[in-house]
């Protein structure tokens, strides 16, 4: 079978040590791994960098979406930059997560969500779970949120969901259809989600980092880049517009002094701390994106094709381990473990923190201090008027020629957010697709059977089912606050269950030596602790709203 390398490394062709037989630890429903050789990792030069950037660059990419277009502005036009250190929380917390998942692939090539369910009870009560924890995913809440501004574009105006609903619902039924298109032509999947996502990349972060240069003050990105360190302040509640509306829990407690905690806002900053970064079960696709870039063990296993330009591309149905048991192994296992830690913290981590920086700098820097905005579209449209006025003023004098860059920054703006909200919307489908796809490829002992080659087949059946599925709730749920509040509040309770699971299945799946340590291990608890605090405060708070909603549809 044919499969992907990583660059400079070779895929070793002898076969595994004599006498070494490949473990089958977990359920006996799921079955045993191959044996093979684990190939040299990538050396790190200057001439190959950019071939040596992998699963982080799309998901670093999908960092940039809808919670950090939307929901990081909104709290930054009322609090500044104050609040932004539980996003610092939140990303430190998915970086470890993110490696962790990675070593499991890099050992045999089957991507995590496969190995949650190698472990007990079984599948089929993982199958049960992940489908209640993954419907904050599954829901196309980004597709609603994206038509707003292709609305406005075409409209010239923010939409009016009483007016314009018809129209919403079209464009958001267009636009999650739309998305679909990468993810079925290009021959790998993975290459093609590569593409879109670079595109985006390029395109919002220069058009950000253009306003941040040219347009921004000093004062609006030391708001922003201290915020991310400003740990323990909370927000409080305001007597007058003049009194602070944020104290510090640390100073308070050593001055003696108690906080009226603002509980009105709490539910909205859990719902921004769980999207920062990827969130809920987003981030799984890094160990997806590690096997289909041929990282590890991954080399020997293969890759998801798209339906269009892929019929030459395979995937086996089971994964294929390494013996641990020799030195050159563990030498070259960890050249991989470097391999992806240094993507995670050098590259995914830095497009995390732009992700949530530059739209919240749009905000800092051109609405009035402490805006508070019950509708977070409305702080985008404001952001984008305030924008046009900024780079409108600033060419007045060169004559009314030029009277149209300011609206052009109108569009742009818009435009961005759409871009943002579409592509984070075609990543998330992806995602939802790999898990699933792989789980019931490795799992189901019928799809066993199949050729290997018929992969994309059963990737393509399941994108039917999903566009179907999503085009319904599309039309049957009113408006997009339905579906982000449920998003929100199922985000949390995904990726805080998930850190604990990821730490069971790789302290009881991998082999000893190749365990995360202590200060992994550390990490992935403390990230379930901090998630799963975020999903209760979410939920107690945005709840009753949900139930409000959900009365209106019915009534």
């Amino acid at each position: 079978m044919s499969a992907p390398t990583a660059p400079d490394s070779t895929v070793p062709q002898e076969p595994p040590p004599p006498g070494f037989q490949a473990p089958h630890p977990g359920s006996p429903a799921m079955p045993r791994w191959d044996a093979g050789v684990l190939p040299l990792a990538p050396i790190f030069k200057n001439k190959n960098w950019a071939m040596l950037i992998g699963p982080g660059l799309v998901l670093g990419a999908s960092a940039i979406g809808g919670g950090e277009w939307l929901t990081g502005p909104t709290i930054t036009a009322q609090f500044g930059g104050s609040l932004l250190w539980l996003c610092t929380l939140s990303i430190l917390g998915q970086v470890i997560y993110n490696i962790e998942i990675s070593r499991y692939t890099l050992y045999c090539g089957e991507p995590i969500f496969t190995g949650k369910f190698r472990t007990m009870p079984g599948p089929m009560f993982w199958m049960m779970l992940y489908l209640i924890l993954d419907l904050g995913s599954i829901l196309p809440y980004l597709a609603s949120n994206a038509a707003i501004p292709a609305a406005a574009m075409w409209l010239g105006r923010l939409p009016d969901t009483a007016t314009d609903g018809f129209l919403l619902k079209t464009l958001g039924c267009l636009i999650f259809a739309s998305v679909f298109v990468p993810l079925s032509v290009g021959g790998k999947v993975y290459n093609s989600m590569k593409a879109v996502m670079t595109f985006k990349l390029i395109t919002v972060v220069g058009f950000l980092l253009f306003l941040a240069v040219f347009y921004s003050d000093a004062s609006t990105w030391t708001e922003i880049f201290t915020g991310f360190f400003k740990f323990g302040n909370v927000p409080i509640k305001a007597e007058t517009v003049n009194d602070p509306n944020v104290d510090n829990v640390f100073v308070a407690w050593s001055q003696g002094r108690s906080i009226a905690l603002d509980f009105s806002i709490v539910g909205f900053l859990a719902a921004m701390a769980g999207i920062s970064g990827n969130g809920g079960l987003t981030n799984t696709p890094m160990s997806n994106y590690t096997r289909d870039q041929g990282w590890g063990m991954g080399a020997h296993v293969g890759a998801i094709p798209s339906i269009v330009g892929g019929h030459a591309i395979e995937l086996s149905h089971v994964g294929m381990v390494f013996s641990t048991d020799d030195e050159t192994s563990l030498a070259r296992w960890k050249g991989w473990l470097w391999h992806v830690m240094r993507e995670q913290w050098f590259l995914w981590m830095p497009a995390c923190f732009l992700g949530i920086a530059l739209p919240s700098m749009l905000s800092v820097q051109f609405l009035p201090k402490r805006t508070v905005l019950e509708d977070k579209w409305l702080a985008a449209g404001m952001t984008a008027k305030g924008v046009q006025d900024a780079v409108g003023d600033s060419v007045a004098d060169w004559g009314s020629a030029f009277s149209w860059v300011g609206p052009s920054f109108w569009y742009m703006t818009l435009f961005c957010g759409l871009l943002v909200l579409g592509t984070s919307m075609a990543s998330t489908a992806d995602g939802v697709l790999r898990r699933w796809v792989d789980v019931f490829w490795t799992a189901l002992p019928f799809l066993r059977k199949w050729d290997t080659r018929h992969i994309g087949r059963l990737y393509f059946g399941v994108l039917c089912v999903y566009l179907v599925f999503g085009l319904i709730m599309l039309t049957l749920v009113p408006g997009d606050k339905l579906l982000t509040l449920a998003t929100g509040i199922l985000y949390n309770y995904a990726l805080g269950f998930s850190c604990f699971h990821v730490l069971y299945v790789n302290r009881t799946l991998l082999p000893k030596v190749i365990q995360p340590g202590w200060f992994q291990q550390t990490g992935l608890v403390l990230g379930g602790l901090y998630f799963s605090t975020m999903a209760i405060v979410s939920t107690t708070q945005e709840l009753p709203k949900l139930m409000t909603l959900l009365r209106e549809m019915m009534g």
